[in-house]
């Protein structure tokens, strides 16, 4: 859990969450480029499973960095 009141923490997890996003801003364009599209099944599963676990990453900072308010 990322400490809120340490804002060395917090930035670290800011730079840690933009550089998650750009990873999967990446395999996102690699897979959807129709003018290059990727035909080796093996490496094409890579990249799909590389994606979900960058946005399961995503997922968790952006869950820590959120507060937890009950309406």
């Amino acid at each position: 859990m990322v400490d809120k009141k340490d804002p060395q923490e917090f930035l670290k997890s800011e730079i840690k969450l933009s550089k998650l996003k750009e990873q999967h801003r990446k395999i996102e364009i690699m897979l959807s480029d129709i003018r290059n599209p990727i035909l080796d099944p093996l490496i094409l599963r890579r990249l799909k499973k590389e994606k979900l676990v960058l946005k399961d990453k995503i997922h968790r900072i952006t869950n820590q960095l959120t507060p937890n308010i009950i309406a």
